[in-house]
């Protein structure tokens, strides 16, 4: 098939295929007349990086799953490089999500901090001759 079938196919576009040719993910075979002319593994080639691409990898990540693809596995992920990159990955996830709790946690004390001060505002202007509780956001005084 030729590079605009395969953009198709694959849900790109002809200027991605000539990227990924160019970083050497794509084979640049070329017909008599000097077309791009491509197969079905190339077309499983590309489902592979963008369903890798879908979970976060970036492109030079996809590398060996491409590379065990072309070795003839059935599979892009059932090469040790392959399952070295998921091992990196997973621990960068990893590290996201306790990073993301530890924010998440902050903003909950903070949040927590905010009701308190709230309350005892409103408990303030339950006071006869305390204060008035009030929020100012955009000349608006509430």
């Amino acid at each position: 098939m030729r590079i605009g079938e395969l953009a198709a196919r694959a849900g790109t576009t002809t200027r991605t295929l000539r990227y990924y040719e160019a970083r050497g993910l794509l084979p640049a075979r070329r017909s008599g007349n000097g077309y791009r002319t491509y197969d079905e593994s190339d077309l499983r080639l590309l489902q592979q990086i963008r369903t890798l691409q879908d979970f976060g990898f970036d492109l030079e990540e996809t590398r060996p799953f491409v590379e065990c693809l072309r070795a003839g596995h059935p599979a892009g992920d059932s090469c040790p490089a392959s399952l070295a990159v998921y091992r990196r990955k997973l621990a960068e996830l990893d590290t996201l999500i306790g990073e993301l709790q530890a924010v998440r946690a902050q903003v909950g004390a903070q949040l927590e901090r905010a009701e308190q001060a709230r309350d005892e505002l409103a408990a303030d202007a339950a006071v006869p001759g305390g204060p008035e509780p009030g929020c100012e956001l955009g000349g608006h005084t509430w």
